[in-house]
Formats: structure tokens, C-alpha cells, sequence
């Protein structure tokens, strides 16, 4: 007798809120991904003149060093231009950075590692330069910093403080391909989204903009309302540095700060395969819409590279400028996510690994979509079992690896014309002896609907 898991997929044509087709490779973006994009217009020009400016010493304990946001200017024309100088001055920057970190404040480490990391990504370091870099980048994680580590500030602060720190955290994660640390991050992210049974252990300063004062969340809830007002969206731990609550309301900073962590982590976890733009009523979003509709507070200043990331993902189309200008942990997004390189048509692979005998949902199975020898994208499944994919129309190998299970590999047509496909297979375990026995046998069911 033999052990099974089940792998439950869906494939559905132009999702209506996620249209982006992701990459496999690249914390933030990939080279792949650059190379059609014009080096040419005002966005590409802003990014230029950062670039060739001069560059001092990333200073990590300075929460306003605006250095690590130049560093990722480099490795962005680097990895567009291939012109190797600019590869040359984002190592010496990432090597410079290590020590730097001294005496800080998680906040200041929130805001700075990030372009950092994803700099390091971009131009990839040397393999030494990348060893010791991997090692400090370890090490910093849950490293004491006056009473805080990165972790346990993104654990606590439910807040521009924690946001902040949980996109550090996992772009640590996905630099060193930390599954366990992307998987726990990706649950306290869902939680501050507002799904207190993924994560609930947020410690809350005054509720007076919370939906439900008695289950405090990071983003109200669908539809909250207060005194006749919406309050759907809010980020309440970041309104509340304007005051208790009040209408008309203030025009709060700390929120567009909040939603500087929060939306780096989106897009991290988005391209690490999570469902996470839908998450909690797409809550994000809902945010984003507050602030427009109700405060009638559109981003300013270095807020300004906001809107292209929500406008990309969930095709809107919020004020934007032409040129961005450079956040405090993520800039030029007006260059790499601008309107025109939203894709036109993509299909969503969402499904889940689960084990038929026991019922318990099978976590961090990595799954690769393959063409030729490219490895288009890549997803790991989540605490309950889950993955996504988005990708263009084409036939692919879907493989599945797992520590426990042989390896399988599936080819898949993915038509433009199909509305669904979907299909359950089953994995073997390499240890026939390590879970209970169901019949032998292992079968394939698709069902296509047009």
C-alpha cells in the first residue's frame, strides 16, 4: 500500500484582480523583466541621473539616509544597460552597508535594508562577496536592537514600524530562500491585513479608529463604518497619530508611511507566489480608496511611487505623476512598474496540497513552471497548503518537489480560450512507510470548461 497527497489546481483565464504575470527570479524585479523596458522618456531619465550620482556609504542607523534608495538606482540601470560599473559600485555599497547597522533602531533598518537586498539581487554579488553578505543578512534578522529585533517589531507593530520591518524580513527571506521565514512572515502580514486567525498578536495603541475596538486588525474591514462614516480601509494604528477619530479626517502621513512596508511586502510575497493583492477583500486596495474617496488625500512627495504599484497590480488608475519620486524604502517604480508594462491577458494556477488520508494541508512544496530549460515561475505552498501562479498563455512543465515526496512533473496547456482547467494529482511519498496507507494507484483527473 501507498501514501498520496492530493494536488488540487484551478487555472483561470484573466483573473479580474490579478493581472500580473510574474517572474520567477528577482526579489522586487528581474533583469528578464527590465530588458523591455525603454531607456528612454522623463521615469528613465530620473532613474539615469540618480545612478550617475555620486554615492556615499549606505548608513543603515539613519532612518532618513536616502543612499540605499541611490544604490537601487545603480543595480536598476546595471541591470538594464549591463554596463559593469555600475555593478561595481552596488557591491561596494552592499560590503560598505555590513557595520553600519550599529546602534540603530529597527525602524531605521526597516526603511534602508530593503533596496539594499534587493539591489544585492539584482547585480548579483560575488560568490564571496555573497557569502559574507548572506551571513551578516542572517545574522541581522532577530539581532537586538535596543529591545527590538527586526522580527519581533514586525510581529508587534502593527504600524509603519512593523510594515517597515516585515518587508526587511522578507526580503532577507527571500534572498537567503529562508521557506520557514517566508511562510511566517506571509502569515503576520495576512493578519495585519485584517485575518486575525493568521496571526492576531499585535500590540495595538489607541483604538479609536479600529472597526471593532475588541478585535483590533492593521486594515479595517469591507464595508466598517463609525458614527455613519466609512472607516473600510483605514490603517486605524497609523490614523490615529492624527487624533481620535473625527470627520472630516486628518490627512494622517504615518498612513502613506504604513503603506510604504505594507506594499513592499505585497509585492514580494505576490512574486514568491502568494495570493496576497486579493487577501481580506483585497485590503490594499480598500486603503488605497479610503485615502482618495473619503480623506481626499492623494500621495505627495516621496509617496508618490505608491500609486504605480497599486495602479499596476489592480489595474486603477489613482494620480500618479510622470516621475516618482524615491520612498524611503522602494523608488523609481514610475520606470519599472509604469502603465504601459501592465499585461494585457494572464491566467491565475491557484490550488492546494493536501493529504487525502489525514486532511492536513502539505506546507512549503516548492512548484516551478518550466519552458525549455527557463524556469518562468516559481511558488511555495503557505501555511495552508496553497499557492498561486500568474503567467502568460503557453504550455509549461509544472514541477512539484517536496522534502517528503517524489518529484512530479505535469505538462500543461494553458489556452487563451479556456475558461478553466482544472485537474488533481497525486504525490508519492520517497518513504512509503511515514504516513497511513491509502489504495495504490495514482490518478489524473482535468476537467476544461470553456
Amino acid at each position: 500500500m501507498k501514501v498520496f497527497t492530493v494536488l488540487f489546481m484551478t487555472l483561470v483565464l484573466i483573473c479580474p484582480q490579478i493581472l500580473f504575470a510574474q517572474a520567477a527570479h528577482g526579489i522586487w524585479i528581474s533583469a528578464n523583466e527590465l530588458v523591455d523596458i525603454p531607456m528612454q522618456g522623463s521615469a528613465w531619465e530620473a532613474l539615469k541621473k540618480a545612478a550617475d550620482s555620486p554615492l556615499s556609504v549606505p548608513n543603515l542607523s539613519n532612518q532618513d539616509d536616502k543612499s540605499d534608495v541611490i544604490v537601487l538606482a545603480k543595480a536598476l540601470v546595471f541591470a538594464r544597460s549591463n554596463e559593469p560599473s555600475y555593478r561595481q559600485e552596488v557591491i561596494e555599497a552592499c560590503m560598505g552597508a555590513m557595520g553600519t547597522e550599529t546602534g540603530s533602531r529597527t525602524l531605521a533598518l526597516g526603511r534602508n535594508i530593503v533596496p539594499i537586498v534587493i539591489a544585492a539581487d539584482l547585480v548579483g554579488l560575488p560568490d564571496a562577496e555573497n557569502e559574507t553578505f548572506r551571513k551578516w543578512l542572517n545574522e541581522l534578522l532577530y539581532r537586538d536592537f535596543e529591545g527590538r529585533t527586526i522580527v519581533s517589531t514586525h510581529a508587534d507593530r502593527p504600524n509603519n514600524w512593523g510594515t517597515h520591518a516585515g518587508a526587511t524580513r522578507l526580503a532577507i527571506a527571500l534572498y537567503l530562500d529562508d521557506m520557514r521565514e517566508i511562510q511566517t512572515a506571509a502569515q503576520v502580514f495576512k493578519g495585519y491585513l485584517g485575518d486575525r486567525n493568521s496571526y492576531a498578536g499585535f500590540d495595538y495603541g489607541d483604538l479609536d479608529w479600529q472597526a471593532n475596538p475588541d478585535k483590533p486588525v492593521g486594515i479595517n474591514p469591507k464595508d466598517a463604518v463609525k458614527q455613519g462614516h466609512s472607516i473600510d480601509g483605514v490603517l486605524p494604528d497609523d490614523q490615529r497619530r492624527g487624533g481620535g477619530f473625527q470627520w472630516p479626517p486628518p490627512k494622517e502621513n504615518y498612513v502613506y508611511e504604513g503603506l510604504q512596508g505594507a506594499l513592499a511586502q505585497a509585492v514580494m510575497l505576490h512574486r514568491a507566489g502568494f495570493n496576497v493583492w486579493n487577501w481580506e477583500d483585497m485590503a490594499l486596495l480598500r486603503s488605497f480608496q479610503w485615502l482618495h474617496e473619503k480623506a481626499d488625500f492623494p500621495a505627495e512627495g516621496d509617496d508618490t511611487w505608491q500609486p504605480f504599484i497599486v495602479n499596476y497590480y489592480y489595474h486603477k488608475n489613482f494620480p500618479a505623476p510622470e516621475v516618482s519620486r524615491p520612498g524611503k524604502n522602494i523608488g523609481w517604480t514610475c520606470w519599472t512598474h509604469s502603465p504601459e508594462r501592465q499585461p494585457k491577458q494572464s491566467i491565475d494556477i491557484t490550488g492546494f496540497l493536501r493529504n487525502t488520508k489525514l486532511g492536513n494541508y502539505i506546507i512549503d512544496a516548492r512548484l516551478q513552471l518550466v519552458q525549455g530549460t527557463n524556469v518562468v515561475s516559481e511558488a511555495v505552498t503557505d501555511s495552508t497548503g496553497q499557492f498561486l501562479f500568474t503567467v502568460s498563455p503557453g504550455t509549461y512543465t509544472l514541477i512539484i518537489t517536496h522534502s517528503v515526496f517524489k518529484s512530479l512533473s505535469k505538462q500543461l496547456v494553458l489556452n487563451p480560450d479556456q475558461a478553466v482547467l482544472s485537474m488533481i494529482l497525486y504525490l508519492e511519498p520517497q518513504d512509503e512507510n511515514i504516513a497511513p496507507d491509502i489504495p495504490d494507484g495514482v490518478q489524473v483527473h482535468v476537467k476544461v470548461t470553456m
